[in-house]
């Protein structure tokens, strides 16, 4: 049985939405027709196809319903919230061409229940590949560029933390810690001899280490928004191949950080060993000769490199994160394998010793 549409694909609270973002003067939209739906782990996709009365030029002719699956996993992270804030509060004040345009976003506290009303990228736009297979060195570029020229726009803005964002102050760190901690203890003893004793000591030493390591996001500089779920698959490329006008999409995990967090959530949680040895050090001066390009100052290679092989680091806790919030094993235990093989590779154990 088809799932009932959401209450904003209903042509009334459409047209009102689009009169509201500007996209729709004294037209209405008349008819909405499903084009397609389909769902994901933790939301249902619908496209709509638009006919309208009246003046409607400019109107889009198609848009993208996201919303809530109920009983996904994510009911931890009140999933949909936080992407709604985003589209809301940074997507509004970042510059055009870097993320999907938005029409409307709502999320209610009491249900839970949310929408965003996005703009079609469908006919211009593309995944790179269909999960799991990696991307192409090209469609790896275009990647990592996009994700430079947003985090450029947010780096060390005056708005972060006040008004866009929050930051976490050391006694929220501390929370988060043991948190991890008790997160960590099931972890461990859900995988019992399958956690080997060196993988068991590291995670060991970064939650003893915690607090020192936790002074490079509490210096508040060299900071800027990161998507936090920033996989390849959350990001659209125009399909003419030009890598220009690549679209972030996907921002439920969005938070005030430092920007290598993406770059190895990209790369060392989701690529083997050969794939990130031979694509890393050249995507990372990718990145990092895009950041210069929009106008960040004061941040050089080394800089860049020095926060990687952190954030490689703290990825570790990806998988146990991930699975005490009911990621299925697919997603976290192939994660785990390889977060710990670019941990490995990148010497991340020695910056325990300090």
């Amino acid at each position: 049985m088809t799932p009932p549409l959401p209450e904003i694909a209903d042509a009334g609270r459409l047209t009102e939405a689009l009169r509201r973002s500007g996209a729709l003067g004294e037209g209405q939209v008349a008819e909405v027709t499903v084009e397609n739906a389909f769902s994901t782990l933790l939301s249902r996709i619908t496209r709509l196809r638009l006919t309208y009365d009246g003046a409607a030029d400019g109107a889009p002719a198609a848009l993208v319903v996201k919303a809530g699956l109920p009983d996904a996993p994510g009911r931890l992270w009140e999933a949909g919230r936080r992407e709604v804030a985003f589209y809301r509060e940074v997507a509004a004040a970042t510059p055009p061409g870097l993320v999907p345009r938005c029409f409307d976003a709502a999320w209610e506290q009491e249900s839970g229940a949310w929408h965003l009303l996005l703009e079609d990228l469908t006919a211009t736009h593309e995944v790179a590949t269909r999960w799991p297979l990696p991307p192409t060195l090209v469609q790896s570029e275009a990647i990592i560029r996009a994700r430079a020229r947003f985090q450029a726009a947010w780096w060390d803005d005056p708005r972060l933390g006040a008004g866009i964002g929050a930051w976490q102050d050391a006694a929220a760190t501390e929370q988060a810690t043991q948190r991890l901690a008790a997160q960590y203890a099931s972890f461990a003893e859900v995988l019992g001899d399958r956690l080997p004793v060196a993988r068991r000591d590291l995670y060991a030493r970064l939650l003893d280490a915690a607090p020192r390591l936790g002074a490079r996001y509490h210096a508040h500089r060299q900071m800027t928004i990161v998507q936090g779920d920033a996989h390849v698959w959350n990001c659209f490329l125009p399909r003419d191949g030009t890598g220009e006008g690549a679209r972030l999409f996907d921002w439920d995990g969005w938070r005030i950080d430092v920007g290598t967090d993406d770059l190895a959530y990209m790369m060392a949680v989701h690529w083997y060993p050969e794939l990130r040895r031979g694509a890393e050090r050249h995507l990372l001066d990718c990145h990092h000769a895009e950041l210069l390009a929009a106008g960040v100052a004061g941040y050089d290679r080394g800089a860049l490199q020095d926060d990687y092989r952190l954030s490689v680091l703290w990825q570790i806790t990806t998988p146990v994160w991930q699975q005490a919030n009911g990621i299925p094993p697919v997603i976290w235990w192939n994660n785990l394998e390889r977060v710990h093989l670019a941990a490995e590779d990148l010497g991340c154990r020695d910056l325990l010793d300090g």
